[in-house]
C-alpha cells in the first residue's frame, strides 16, 4: 500500500516597516551588530512598548489578500522560553486572538492543475535576535539588530500532499507580500523563512506523527528537506519503528538533516496575556480603507496578462507571479513590441541564469529595455537566436549593449538572398552522394536528409546565414532536382 505525505506551512514574514514593532528602533538590514538594539526590544526595566500602527496596517492588508477575516479585537501573549538571542525571556506574539482568521491562497502546479491551500490564521508578533556560529572559535555570538523587527507568522492548514504544492505555496505567498509591497521577499536576508510540518500516513488512515523544519530560506531547500524527511520517515515505519515529533534542521550546503530537538507543544512555552499592551480594537472603516487601497495581486495579473498580452494562462502565471517579474517583463514587451518574445526570453534565457547564480531578478545584470533591444534584433533578422543567446551572455558579463556586442563580434546575420542561395548551390554541388540519397529517399525520410545540408551552409556561413531563408531556398532547390 502506497504512503500519502501530509504537509503544513509555518512562514515567518519580515514585515518592511521602518522601525520596530515595539519601539522606533530602525530596522536597516547589514548595520554593524548589536547597534539598533534599543532599551524597549531588550525590555529594559521602566520600558514600555508602543504597537507599530504601520506593522498593524501591513498585517491587515495581508489578511484582506487571502480573503482571511480581519479580528475586530486582536491581543498580544509573551511566549516564554529560554534561548540566548531572545533578550526579553520570552516573545511577543498572538495566540488566542490573532490579527487575521482563515483565509486561503489559490496555487498552480507544473501539470496545469490547481488547488486551494487553506490559511488557518496569521498573527503578528517580533522577531528574536541571531545566534552567529562562524568565526568565533568554539564560541557564538549574539546578534540583536533582528530583535523586535515585526513579523506575521502565516499558518496553513495541512493541506500539501507534495514537495511540489509546498514549494508553489510558498512562492505564492512571496508573489503576494512583495505584490502588497509589505516585505521586500529577500529570503537570503531571512525576510521569508520557513517551518515545514512533514507526516506521512496510509491514505484514509488518521493523521501521522509529524516533524517540524526550521528555518528553511530557500526554496529549493524546502523541497530538498521535504524530500528527505518524507523518504526518512517512510524508511522508518516500514522497518518497523516509529516516527518521533520532533524539531529538525536541514542543511542546504551539505544536504542533510539532523534532529534538534523533542517537539514542544504550546503549553510549554507558557503563554501568559502580555500586561504591557492593551488589546487591539479595529473597526470596518479602518478595514476598508485599506482595503481600498490594495495593488495588484498575483491572481489579478494573470488573468490580465492574458487579456492583455494573449500570453497562456501557465505563461501568466509564471510572469504575474511576481511583482519584480512582472514589471520586468511588462517594461521589455513594452518596448520590443513583441509580448510572446519578451515572455520566452525572461521564462528562459533569464530564469535559467539567475536561477544558476541565486539572484533575485532585480539584481539582473541585464535590464529589461536590454533585453528588449536584444529581441527587436531577432525580430528584424539582424541576428538568429542562436547568435542572440551568445550576445545575452555577453550582456550578462557586462560587455555593454546588444548592438555593440554585435557589431564588436561581427556577428551579423546575412539575410541577402543571393548570398544565401550562392551558398546552397556550393553546398549541393559538393554532395552529390547525399543528394542522390535525397532523391531516393521516400516522402517521410527526407525532412530528416536536410540536417545534414542546413548544417553544411551554417558552417560555411560561419553560422550567421538566415536559417528560416536557408531552409527554404534549399528545400526549393533539392525538390526542383527530383
Amino acid at each position: 500500500m502506497s504512503w500519502e505525505t501530509v504537509i503544513g506551512l509555518e512562514v515567518h514574514t519580515q514585515l518592511n516597516t521602518h522601525t520596530k514593532i515595539f519601539s522606533g528602533a530602525s530596522t536597516e538590514f547589514g548595520a554593524e551588530p548589536n547597534s539598533q538594539a534599543c532599551a524597549v526590544d531588550l525590555a529594559m526595566p521602566g520600558t514600555l512598548p508602543v504597537l507599530s500602527e504601520e506593522a498593524l496596517r501591513k498585517a491587515i492588508m495581508f489578511g484582506l489578500a487571502i480573503e482571511a477575516e480581519i479580528s475586530e479585537l486582536s491581543a498580544f501573549e509573551r511566549k516564554n522560553y529560554f534561548y540566548p538571542d531572545l533578550p526579553k525571556g520570552y516573545q511577543t506574539t498572538q495566540l488566542e486572538k490573532p490579527i487575521a482568521v482563515g483565509g486561503h491562497v489559490n496555487i498552480q502546479l507544473q501539470d496545469g492543475s490547481s488547488k486551494t491551500i487553506r490559511i488557518h490564521h496569521a498573527h503578528l508578533e517580533e522577531d528574536a535576535g541571531k545566534s552567529l556560529h562562524e568565526d568565533f572559535h568554539g564560541m557564538s555570538g549574539i546578534d540583536l539588530n533582528r530583535a523586535g523587527t515585526p513579523l506575521i507568522e502565516i499558518v496553513s492548514e495541512p493541506d500539501m500532499r507534495s514537495a511540489e504544492e509546498a514549494v508553489a505555496f510558498a512562492k505564492k505567498l512571496h508573489g503576494i507580500v512583495t505584490s502588497l509591497g509589505i516585505c521586500d521577499g529577500l529570503m537570503a536576508h531571512g525576510s521569508m523563512r520557513f517551518d515545514v510540518n512533514v507526516s506521512v500516513r496510509r491514505p484514509g488512515q488518521a493523521l501521522g506523527t509529524r516533524t517540524e523544519t526550521k528555518n528553511l530560506n530557500s526554496f529549493r531547500f524546502m523541497e530538498r528537506a521535504i524530500e528527505k524527511e518524507v523518504a526518512r520517515q517512510i524508511d522508518l515505519l516500514e522497518g518497523g519503528g516509529k516516527v518521533i515529533q520532533e524539531t529538525r534542521l536541514y542543511d542546504g550546503d551539505t544536504d542533510t538533516a539532523r534532529s534538534m530537538r523533542s517537539k514542544e507543544e504550546a503549553n510549554d512555552y507558557r503563554y501568559f496575556p502580555c500586561p504591557d499592551l492593551l488589546p487591539v480594537q479595529i473597526d470596518q472603516a479602518y478595514i476598508d480603507v485599506i482595503r481600498a487601497s490594495l495593488p495588484e495581486l498575483p491572481d489579478a495579473r494573470r488573468v490580465r496578462f492574458i487579456e492583455q498580452y494573449q500570453l497562456s494562462d501557465y505563461d501568466a502565471g509564471i510572469l504575474g507571479e511576481e511583482a519584480d517579474t512582472a514589471r520586468y517583463f511588462e517594461t521589455a514587451a513594452e518596448h520590443c513590441g513583441d509580448a510572446k518574445l519578451a515572455a520566452n526570453w525572461v521564462m528562459g534565457e533569464l530564469a535559467a541564469k539567475l536561477n544558476a547564480e541565486e539572484r533575485n531578478i532585480g539584481d539582473a545584470p541585464v535590464t529589461p529595455k536590454q533585453l528588449a533591444a536584444l529581441i527587436e534584433r531577432v525580430r528584424d533578422n539582424t541576428i538568429s537566436n542562436k547568435m542572440a543567446r551568445d550576445v545575452f551572455e555577453a550582456m550578462w558579463q557586462g560587455e555593454g549593449e546588444p548592438d555593440t556586442i554585435i557589431e564588436a563580434r561581427g556577428l551579423k546575420q546575412v539575410s541577402d538572398s543571393d548570398a544565401i542561395e550562392a551558398m546552397v548551390d556550393e553546398v549541393i554541388a559538393n554532395s552529390e552522394k547525399q543528394v542522390e540519397n535525397y532523391r531516393q529517399a521516400d516522402e517521410k525520410k527526407r525532412p530528416k536528409m536536410l540536417g545534414y545540408f542546413v548544417g553544411q551552409i551554417m558552417k560555411a556561413s560561419k553560422g550567421q546565414a538566415n536559417p528560416q531563408q536557408v531552409n527554404e531556398i534549399l528545400l526549393k532547390k533539392l525538390n526542383e532536382l527530383l
